[in-house]
């Protein structure tokens, strides 16, 4: 498999905060957007990524070539701005295959390339959304193609383009030079019935305007890490899997709690993951402090409304928690309460087949728990 990085872009929407560079090397938490779509394709069997690239394309050819990547690195190059059909077509003109990935340089959704269909001449995935008006959204037949593509509106709940696509064989040879693709391919392929739809409802963002690029600083350095907290608990020796929650599960609100269900947010990238620690663990447990509710700042209630919540959508991901153990007293020296090992005692009563568990956490009150309870210790 080949893939194509449309990295041509000019950011005129950003220019407020990112001046002179392409949009693809707008810099996140001190590297380039584009190091992290790189990152993502280079978890799969690609043998050779196309960089479509035009404006200020030497930013681009200098980075790339200071750096190392697990398959081959090749240039599509735009003298003059060819549309978005026409960069495509350009870069799939130089590809040696017929399955090639394309996916925009100014979004990261890092879809599962591995499970997308390459069954037709083209397939878009789609992310489901809420509340949104930046993006048009897409009709999904029940056959699995795309019924049509509307023009941006305030939309309630449905799916985007999220931007990847799987092409299989497409010939571009009879288009022009430039041209829209959105108009006078993904348009017209729909009508006839020849774009297929597939949902996948992984971190989606969109840097292209300031308020979603302030937001990338953090969200994606944060799913590199989870990325690298699973791949060391999917590597660990061990039947059952202890998680934290707050700031291991779901973004911690930091001097407060997470007190109604509409405030637990997933980090970025852990839902997608956990499909996976389920496959791996016969037990996964959660054991969370939730000082909280012994404060009186929120109640048992309001507690087991998150958690039904959070149990809610990790089943509807794929994934799965067996038990969620809680300690809501307020004194450090309650047994149950981390550092201390109780919940750990507690999960071993609740589930004597337990043989070798692992803690996975991210504070040292995570640590301290697995040293107390003996067991090994991920950090995230």
């Amino acid at each position: 498999m080949e893939a194509v990085v449309l990295a041509g872009g000019l950011g005129t929407r950003l220019r407020s905060v990112v001046k002179d560079i392409p949009k693809c090397m707008a810099p996140i938490d001190g590297e380039p957007f584009l190091s992290y779509v790189l990152e993502w394709l280079g978890r799969y069997d690609i043998s050779r990524v196309i960089l479509s690239v035009g404006y200020l394309k030497d930013d681009i050819v200098n980075w790339v070539s200071s750096r190392s990547f697990p398959y081959e690195v090749d240039y599509a190059v735009e003298e003059e701005p060819l549309g978005t059909g026409g960069a495509i077509r350009l870069a799939l003109s130089m590809c040696r295959g017929r399955k090639v990935v394309v996916v925009n340089g100014d979004t990261f959704f890092p879809a599962d390339l591995d499970a997308m269909p390459f069954d037709g001449p083209l397939t878009v995935a789609l992310k489901p959304m809420k509340d949104f008006d930046r993006y048009g959204a897409v009709d999904l037949g029940t056959d699995g193609t795309i019924a049509a593509f509307h023009e941006k509106a305030p939309v309630n709940e449905g799916l985007i383009n999220g931007g990847v696509y799987a092409v299989n064989g497409l010939d571009l040879s009879s288009f022009p030079e430039k041209f829209s693709f959105e108009k006078e391919v993904l348009e017209p392929m729909c009508a006839r019935g020849e774009v297929r739809g597939w949902i996948s409802d992984r971190f989606f963002l969109d840097i292209g305007i300031p308020a979603d690029f302030a937001l990338a600083q953090t969200r994606l350095p944060l799913y590199r890490k989870v990325m690298d907290f699973s791949s060391r608990i999917l590597a660990a020796d061990a039947d059952t899997l202890l998680l934290d929650r707050d700031g291991t599960l779901n973004v911690r609100i930091v001097g407060d709690y997470v007190r109604r269900p509409e405030q637990l947010e997933m980090l970025p990238g852990i839902l997608e993951q956990m499909p996976l620690w389920a496959a791996k663990f016969r037990r996964i447990i959660i054991v969370t402090n939730q000082r909280g509710v012994g404060k009186g700042v929120m109640t048992d209630a309001d507690l087991a409304a998150v958690h039904r919540h959070l149990l809610n959508i990790v089943q509807a991901a794929g994934g799965r928690i067996d038990a969620i153990l809680t300690c809501t007293a307020v004194s450090d020296d309650d047994p149950r309460r981390k550092p201390n090992p109780g919940m750990y005692r507690e999960a071993r009563e609740l589930f004597p087949d337990i043989k070798k568990a692992v803690m996975a956490g991210d504070s040292h009150y995570d640590r301290d728990f697995a040293l107390n309870a003996g067991i090994p210790f991920i950090l995230l």
